[in-house]
């Protein structure tokens, strides 16, 4: 029979067992994340898509809903128009490797053979200092190329954008890129550094040898304000004739509380207008493609009250201004754009919201039967992201 004494002297020992027992219950911290992440299964996949329908009145007489004049009287000014049907999938195929598609099924309703398709990349990181994309995407050459459609603070892309995506520097160009953060001085820096064919999107091949190369910086100077500053510049090489772009831009958010901030977008750039030179018959057209210049600048400031009601969760008021002149050289004839919009959403990041604006445009000389002619237009726009 086990005493009292005896219990007494055995009670360390006891102790350091039940010690021991405990312990070897215990998973080791280190080995569980070690565990975690051998857990990580690849590839990761991830849907995405976007649905935004517009309702257009156009307010001036015999211009239609895309802004051609019709000396006729013919014409639609009013119309139910779908923009987009974007389906987008995201796969992590490991850990530094991720390949995206982005398709417009709204697009089909036109000729699909350069449309549809739009980004189709694979990109690989390997730190926050280098990554590299190589496939359809849209290279860095300026604000707009850094956000969705569906995150515009206006209508649509600045008349600019769509202008530099038709020479080749913006909008999904085929080609590769490499880009990266860095810092300087103390100063954050972004970075990338492009070459595309630059014939746009969805195309067999390049239409001639030439390649466009182009490369953005933006500096964090104001950390407070979010104030970026952003520089771009481009060389390239259009059926044998040399091309140039280049553009500055800045940007700022400013949050006056937790309710009210205002985003700020002021953006220039001007290049070389090679479709334009290359539409004209050659024993006309001079032997500098420089002769014919583009040049836009737009400045959108964005009010946004943050509402966070059941139903609402926030409205924004927007007036974007815009200037352009495809051809400031030899035929000017600016258009100035101002869209004032107003918008309400429903669900957090832009997931449901309605827009309502009027886009006003005007040009130095209105141009009978063209879309350079003076219009209004009023536009209802719905969206949902999920």
């Amino acid at each position: 029979m086990i005493t009292h004494l005896a219990i007494k002297r055995q009670l360390p020992f006891y102790i350091l067992f039940l010690n021991f027992a405990l312990q070897a219950q215990i998973p080791d911290s280190i080995q569980t994340i070690n565990e975690q992440k051998e857990a990580v299964k690849y590839p990761q996949l991830q849907f995405k898509g976007l649905f935004q329908a517009r309702y257009l009145v156009g307010m001036t007489k015999d211009v239609d809903v895309n802004g051609l004049h019709h000396s006729d009287g013919s014409g639609t000014d009013n119309n139910f128009m779908l923009k987009y049907m974007r389906v987008q999938a995201r796969a992590q195929i490991s850990k530094r490797t991720e390949v995206v598609v982005l398709a417009n099924l709204a697009d089909f309703k036109n000729d699909p053979k350069s449309r549809v398709l739009e980004n189709a990349y694979l990109k690989y990181t390997f730190n926050p200092k280098l990554a590299f994309t190589v496939g359809q995407f849209r290279p860095w050459f300026g604000i707009e190329e850094t956000y969705p459609i569906d995150i515009i603070k206006s209508l649509d892309w600045s008349n600019q954008y769509t202008e530099f995506g038709k020479l080749g520097w913006t909008s999904f160009q085929i080609g590769l890129s490499a880009t990266g953060q860095l810092e300087f001085g103390g100063i954050p820096f972004q970075y990338a550094v492009s070459v595309v064919n630059g014939n746009g999107k969805n195309q067999v091949n390049d239409n001639d040898n030439g390649k466009q190369y182009s490369s953005r910086l933006v500096f964090g100077l104001i950390k407070k304000y979010n104030l970026n500053l952003g520089l771009n510049g481009g060389i390239g090489e259009v059926l044998s004739k040399k091309v140039y772009a280049v553009g500055i831009d800045l940007s700022s958010l400013i949050q006056f509380d937790s309710k009210w901030s205002l985003d700020m977008q002021l953006e220039a750039k001007q290049a070389t207008n090679h479709p334009l030179y290359f539409a004209v018959a050659p024993e006309l057209r001079p032997n500098n493609p420089d002769e014919y210049l583009i040049r836009g600048a737009y400045f959108l400031p964005n009010l946004r009250y943050e509402v966070n009601h059941r139903n609402l969760s926030a409205f924004e008021l927007s007036c974007r201004y815009e200037y352009l002149d495809t051809n400031f050289r030899l035929n000017s004839n600016p258009r100035q754009t101002i869209t004032p919009m107003f918008g309400l959403e429903f669900l957090k990041n832009y997931g449901a919201r309605i827009q309502l604006g009027v886009q006003f445009d005007r040009y130095k000389h209105s141009i009978a039967n063209t879309t350079q002619y003076n219009n209004n237009l009023f536009i209802v726009q719905v969206q949902s992201r999920f």
